[in-house]
């Protein structure tokens, strides 16, 4: 899953991202409302987690912004203007969900959770691929119906792969998968997740295999 963070108070969007992380979520993070318009429109990101005190204006603004454009990401408002007109206001203009400030982790991950599970929004169904079966919402896999634990960014390589199975992904669409655009990628990185992925699969006995496709990327295929 990838979300975009748009919160201009660093120590709580830098808690957030680590936070996230944790259930294997990539976040893109920006402070600024026109540099937020400009991510969604180079990114399709899952949901959207948007304050509203934002340094270049209301961040309720984005919203229209984004629906006009064709956008139909679901949001998440959070903020500490949490009284019940607010709410109403945030909702009547197009926002999805109204969280208030403070709150816990696991109570946003069960809102990005269920605006997912919405009628327009459906979840992605679980993939099947081999002995394996992974499910790319709440980012768990199972071998013959046994769970299977793999480090987060293999993990999210894996789902990648999954989701475009028998076809060829870009290296650059995995990098995008993995990590979030502030990030440094090392030249070998994603090489180095997906030879540990590859033992992993082949110790476990999952029946299916990474191949390289020099030069453009990498193929999943049930073997």
């Amino acid at each position: 899953m990838r979300l975009l963070l748009i919160e201009d108070e660093k120590e709580l969007a830098a808690a957030l991202a680590v936070a996230l992380s944790k259930h294997g979520i990539v976040t893109d993070q920006t402070a600024r409302l026109a540099d937020a318009f400009e991510l969604t429109l180079q990114n399709d990101y899952d949901a959207i987690l948007l304050d509203r005190r934002l340094p270049d204006g209301e961040g309720l603004t984005l919203i229209p912004m984004l629906r006009r454009s064709g956008r139909d990401t679901p949001i998440i408002v959070m903020t500490a203007r949490n009284e019940p007109l607010e709410r109403v206001k945030g909702l009547d203009i197009g926002a999805d969900d109204y969280l208030g400030k403070p709150f816990l982790v696991e109570e946003l991950m069960a809102r990005v959770r269920a605006v997912l599970r919405r009628p327009t929004n459906l979840a992605e169904p679980v993939l099947t691929v081999g002995r394996m079966s992974i499910d790319p919402l709440n980012l768990s896999v199972a071998i013959d119906a046994a769970p299977f634990d793999l480090p987060r960014r293999e993990l999210l390589v894996l789902v990648a792969l999954a989701k475009r199975k028998d076809k060829t992904v870009l290296r650059s669409t995995l990098e995008a998968a993995v990590y979030n655009y502030e990030e440094e990628i090392q030249s070998n990185a994603l090489d180095a997740h997906i030879s540990r992925l590859r033992k992993r699969l082949l110790d476990a006995g999952a029946g299916i295999a990474i191949h390289n496709i020099r030069g453009v990327g990498y193929l999943l295929k049930h073997e």
